[in-house]
């Protein structure tokens, strides 16, 4: 189940985060979230504008991400093309605590009821998040750069 997060879970918020970081880290991908990212302010922002969710099993959060419809200023210029330029919703920020699989197909499943035109982006060394991204069919458009001015792959699905 995907619900709206609320700064009542932003402690078990940032657990999640931290794990994954780690995660990324022990996997080939040290530097996508550093040690500061995603920020506590920029989760606090997603949460008060109504951007964040957890997945829920039974009564514990198992995953997190950010999303919302609407352009988001780090994808209008892409090394590459977008497969098209309808409105579009946009995926950030996505973890989990790795006790429950299928955490991106839950996300993609709940986001899907509210757009089918999808995009979202990762590190280069985020072998991971790649591989599922090309499991449930998202196409490599090419490559943004984040607000840190770092690149990333940025990948759309259209259903």
């Amino acid at each position: 189940m995907v619900v709206k997060t609320s700064l009542n879970d932003l402690d078990e918020i940032l657990i999640i985060y931290k794990n994954a970081r780690e995660f990324m880290k022990s996997h080939g991908n040290p530097t996508q979230w550093k040690d500061n990212r995603p920020s506590t302010s920029s989760i606090i922002e997603d949460i008060n504008n109504g951007h964040h969710y957890k997945i829920m099993d039974n009564d514990k959060i198992v995953g997190v991400f950010s999303f919302y419809i609407g352009i988001d200023p780090c994808y209008n210029h892409i090394e590459g093309k977008w497969l098209n330029d309808d409105e579009y919703g946009v995926i950030h920020k996505i973890a989990s605590t790795y006790e429950k699989k299928g955490i991106l197909s839950e996300c993609l499943s709940f986001v899907e009821t509210k757009i089918k035109n999808i995009r979202i982006d990762t590190h280069k060394d985020n072998l991971v998040m790649q591989n599922a991204l090309a499991k449930f069919e998202f196409k490599e458009c090419g490559i943004i750069y984040v607000d840190d001015g770092t690149p990333r792959i940025a990948y759309q699905r259209t259903s």
